[in-house]
This record gives C-alpha cells, structure tokens and sequence, in this order.
C-alpha cells in the first residue's frame, strides 16, 4: 500500500528536538486511493500537526476490500524514493513483486521489508483465495547518508516475541526491551506489535530518546491514564522510561517510535527527499520510463503503471510542518 492520493500535496516537514512527554489525539482520516481498484485506507501518518514519529512518516490501516471482490486490495506498480516500506499484514496473504526481482507471498505474523534508496518500483496484490487483505503499511524516512544506496527487500518469516505478564509482542523493527528485530534499520528506532490481555496491567518499558506514538487495531486501551480505541494515534511524545497500560477485555495494537528526526523533509506522493528538484526528477524518471531507476516488473505490463499525479510547480512552497512536535 502506498501514498497514490490523486493529488497530493508537497510538504516540508521541518527537523525537531525532544518535545517531551505528551499525551495528544490525532484522528485517522479516510483516503481513497486514486489509480487502484476501489480501496479506501485509513491514515493515521503524517498529519498536519504530526508529520513524523521519529523516521515513521506514514501509516495507513488498510482492509476495506471484499472476498467477493478478488482485485479489491490490488495496487499496480509505482515507484518509491528516500524511504523503507514495512508491510504487516492483519489477515489474507499479499503477493509482493517489486523491480529488484522480488516475488514472495506474505501472512501474519510475517514482514516485508522495503528499501527504496535512489529508486525501486513495486507491486501488492492479494492472493486469489484468500480472505480481502487487511493490514498495516508503514514507511520510514532514510537518513540522509543511506537515502541514495542500492534498492533491496528482506522478508522476515520469524520475529522476535517481547513478552511481560499480561502482555505479548511481537518485535518488527528496531529494539524494545532488550528485544531486537532482524530487519535492517537506518535509523533508532522501533516498531512492535502488542497484545494486552484481557484484565491485564502492565509497565511497557520504553527508550526515552524516542518519541514515540501507539495505535489501537482492536479493543480499548488505557495508556497512561488516557483511554483510546480504534481509529486515532495517541501520540506520547519522549522522555517517557515506561508507559503504564491496562485493557479491560483485551487491547491489540501498534507501537512506533524513534529518535526525533533531525533533518528536513520533502513529501509528495510516493517520495520522500530534501528539496522539490529532488522530487521532481524522480516524478520524471518514473513518467519518462527510466529503467536504470525504476526497472520494469517481472509479470506486469508497462500499462499496468500507475501514473504519477501532477506535481504543484515550482512557485508553489510547500506547506511546512513541524516534525514531531504538534502545537500546543
């Protein structure tokens, strides 16, 4: 699943430091996608206020497809610069190929890993016979000094588990706990997906050079004193050594967190970069058909691109945002 908003804005998000220990909502908003076959996500990254969680700068929850509607999770091969893409899948099995050589099938519990560095293109479609898709799809921003390396793809089929009384966890990036992931990360970071069990009350230990940010999928949750539920990011700021969290009937969802990211960035469409030329050039490479950038697809169609959006022209400035730090 990827950013393919008919017409998406450009955005400057501007670097931050530690903002500190918060406890603020930010509701998810329905997007449906344009050049794909009816599905609709719910997107919870980048906000107006809140463009970023450390690296992570996106975050869609995805699933409205039907088993009736076999092509209904399908998304047709685009391009992505400056990030990595991380796949969770919920429920079904999504196919994934990508320009690299990549074709391998996905279930929970498993993760795709996607490092676009200078360039790559790529495709998800969901495997015939198997429920409608529904998962997570993530991205982190690269560092500047890994943003322009090589393309590459890891699936991870087994995960670390992070587990304490009344809570289990499933390690996907980075380190929580003392528990690290096997999936390669550029920047601090961590992302894990926990289980609170029914009745249970738990200390989540946590880095506090992170900021960090949770999403409930299921159930209702009390963190830290602040009850929350499906469809909003409960964003937790940093300086936070543990969070306190407690489920009545039983609470799953999501952590993310890192290190505030300390660099500008430029957003638009499926490209994350520094200036507007940057994006720009990617925008023209991937129209013009540059296969030393993005590579065709084994099993696709060159009609099968979808096409990029037009870009907001030069004497247009992006909108800034402050990474990491929503206003007061």
């Amino acid at each position: 699943m990827s950013d393919l908003e008919p017409k998406p804005e450009e955005t400057l998000c501007e670097s931050s430091g530690r903002p500190g220990p918060r406890a603020e909502f930010f509701p998810a908003r329905e997007v449906p996608l344009g050049g794909v076959r009816g599905v609709t996500v719910h997107r919870t990254l980048p906000q107006r206020d809140l463009p970023t969680v450390g690296a992570w700068c996106f975050l869609d929850n995805f699933g409205s497809g039907s088993p009736t509607l076999p092509e209904g999770n399908d998304i047709d091969p685009h391009p992505h610069i400056g990030l990595q893409t991380v796949t969770w899948p919920l429920n079904g099995r999504i196919r994934h190929r990508d320009s690299i050589g990549s074709d391998v099938e996905i279930e929970p519990g498993q993760l795709n890993l996607m490092t676009s560095g200078r360039g790559i293109a790529h495709s998800e479609y969901r495997v015939p016979g198997h429920i409608s898709g529904a998962g997570l799809q993530l991205w982190i921003a690269l560092p500047d000094a890994s943003r322009f390396i090589a393309p590459h793809f890891e699936q991870h089929r087994e995960l670390p588990i992070f587990a304490l009384p009344g809570l289990e966890g499933i390690v996907l990036i980075g380190t929580l706990g003392g528990v690290t992931s096997p999936a390669t990360a550029y920047t601090p970071i961590v992302g894990a997906d926990l289980q609170v069990l029914a009745g249970s009350s738990v200390a989540l230990p946590l880095n506090p050079e992170f900021e960090h940010a949770l999403l409930v999928i299921e159930g209702e949750l009390v963190a830290d004193g602040v009850t929350t539920g499906p469809g909003q990011l409960l964003y937790l700021g940093s300086d936070r050594k543990t969070l306190p969290l407690s489920s009545f009937q039983g609470a799953h969802l999501l952590l993310v967190g890192g290190e505030p990211f300390g660099e500008d960035l430029v957003m638009w469409w499926n490209f994350v970069a520094r200036s507007h030329e940057e994006i720009e050039a990617a925008r023209n490479d991937w129209e013009n058909h540059d296969i030393e950038r993005f590579a065709d697809i084994a099993g696709h169609t060159p009609d099968q691109r979808i096409p990029a959006p037009p870009l907001p022209g030069l004497h247009l400035k992006p909108r800034k945002r402050r990474c990491g730090v929503p206003h007061d």
